[in-house]
C-alpha cells in the first residue's frame, strides 16, 4: 500500500528545496502551511496535491492529518510551531519529522512524557533531520562508538553556506538567550562570546566560539556523555563583539524590536542559490576524551547546509516510510540510522579519524 506524506511549509526556503528535490526523485508530497496563495504556484508547478490549515487547534490538525502517514514539518520558528503539530501527530498516529535546530524544541521532543505516548502510539517523533542535526549528530555517535566510556564531547562545523530567512528569524529569536552546553548532564546557559578555543574544523585552524547548537541536547539523548559543548568558526573580534552585545540580551528580546528585526528579515534575506549552495560545502567536527586522556578526532565533509537539509531530510521521510512496522517512540537521527547515515547521503565524504593520547 501506498504511503502518503506531507510536507508542512513548503513556502519556506527549505521546504521548497525538499519539495523539488522530492519530486525529482519521483515522490510526491503533499504541500501543506497556513495560506494556500504562498505555495500554490509551487503545487501547480510540481503538480502536487495542497492542504491549507493553521497549527491553533491539534484537533484540527488531526483532521487534517486523516491518512497522512508522515508529515515533515518546515515551518518555524518551530519553538511556537512543534508543539502543536507534534501534539496532532500523535492524536492521528502521524510520524513527525522537523528540520529544528532549536534546543528547547528538541527537549520537549525527547520528554519522558513524549517519548512514552510515541512508543504507545506506534509513532515516531524525530526533530533535526536536515544540518540541523543528521551530521553533528552521525559524528557524536561515531564518537561514542570510538570511545564507549567518553565523559566530555565536543561538535562543530564551519560552512560558508549563507542563510534563509527561516534560518536568520530563528537567530533574531534567540538574540535575548545566551549559548548553551551540557554539564554533568544538565543544559546551562552561559554568555556569548564567553567560551573561545582554537579548532581546525577541517580547512585549517581557526579561532571558535561556543553557540548554543542543538546538539546541546540531540548528542545527549544520542549518546548519554554528559559533557557536550558546540562551537563555530569565529574571529576574535567578532567573539568579543558578541561578548559585549550580550549585555543587550534582554533589550533585544523586546516585542518592538523583535518585531522590527524580523520585518528586515523579510525584506533583506532571501537565502542562497543554486550557484552559492553548490560551490559552499560544509566541514564537520567532533571529539571526544574520557578519563584516561583517550581523545579520537573526526572530521567529515558535507555539501551545503541547505542541500544536505534538504537530501536527510528526505532520506529519513523514505526510510521511515520503507518500514513496515517501525517502533514508536522519540528518536535522533543517528539514534534511528547510525553513524553511518551521513556517509550515505549524497555528496557526502567519509569520516577522517585522529587518535591521541592527551595524558
Amino acid at each position: 500500500m501506498k504511503k502518503t506524506w506531507m510536507i508542512y511549509g513548503a513556502s519556506g526556503y527549505t521546504g521548497e528545496l525538499i519539495a523539488r528535490l522530492a519530486v525529482e526523485n519521483g515522490y510526491t508530497p503533499i504541500l501543506a502551511g497556513r495560506s494556500k496563495e504562498k505555495f500554490n504556484s509551487l503545487a501547480q508547478e510540481l503538480n502536487l496535491e495542497t492542504s491549507v490549515y493553521s497549527l491553533d487547534d491539534p484537533k484540527m490538525i488531526k483532521e487534517h492529518l486523516a491518512g497522512i502517514d508522515l508529515v515533515l514539518h518546515c515551518a518555524g520558528p518551530f519553538r511556537s510551531t512543534s508543539s502543536p503539530m507534534i501534539e496532532g501527530c500523535l492524536l492521528s498516529n502521524t510520524h513527525y519529522l522537523d528540520i529544528t535546530g532549536e534546543v528547547d524544541v528538541f527537549e520537549h521532543t525527547h520528554a519522558k512524557k513524549q517519548a512514552g505516548r510515541a512508543e504507545k502510539a506506534g509513532v515516531i517523533l524525530c526533530s533535526g533531520v536536515g544540518f540541523d542535526v543528521i551530521p553533528t549528530d552521525c559524528t557524536a555517535l561515531k564518537l561514542k562508538e570510538l570511545v564507549p566510556d567518553a565523559t566530555h564531547l565536543s561538535l562543530g562545523f564551519d560552512s560558508d553556506s549563507g542563510i534563509s530567512p527561516g534560518t536568520f528569524k530563528t537567530m533574531v529569536h534567540g538574540l535575548s538567550s545566551g549559548s548553551l552546553e551540557r554539564k554533568n548532564t544538565e543544559i546551562n546557559a552561559f554568555p556569548i562570546g564567553k567560551k573561545k578555543r582554537t579548532i581546525d574544523f577541517g580547512r585549517g585552524k581557526r579561532t571558535a566560539t561556543a553557540i548554543p547548537w542543538g546538539d546541546v541536547s540531540t548528542a545527549f539523548h544520542t549518546t548519554g556523555i554528559p559533557n557536550i559543548s558546540t562551537w563555530i568558526p569565529m574571529p576574535a573580534s567578532t567573539i568579543r563583539a558578541a561578548r559585549f552585545m550580550s549585555f543587550f540580551g534582554p533589550v533585544l528580546g523586546t516585542a518592538p524590536i523583535q518585531k522590527a528585526l524580523l520585518h528586515l528579515v523579510d525584506i533583506k534575506v532571501s537565502g542562497p542559490d543554486e550557484s552559492s549552495r553548490d560551490t559552499s560545502p560544509a566541514y564537520i567536527w567532533g571529539e571526544a576524551r574520557n578519563d584516561a586522556g583517550e581523545q579520537y578526532t573526526v572530521r567529515i565533509q558535507t555539501p551545503n547546509v541547505y542541500s544536505l537539509t534538504a537530501a536527510g531530510a528526505l532520506e529519513v521521510t523514505v526510510r521511515i516510510l520503507d518500514q513496515a512496522n517501525p517502533s514508536g517512540g522519540s528518536f535522533t537521527p543517528a539514534g534511528m540510522f547510525g553513524s553511518k547515515l551521513i556517509e550515505e547521503l549524497p555528496g557526502c565524504g567519509r569520516f577522517e579519524v585522529e587518535h591521541e593520547k592527551l595524558y
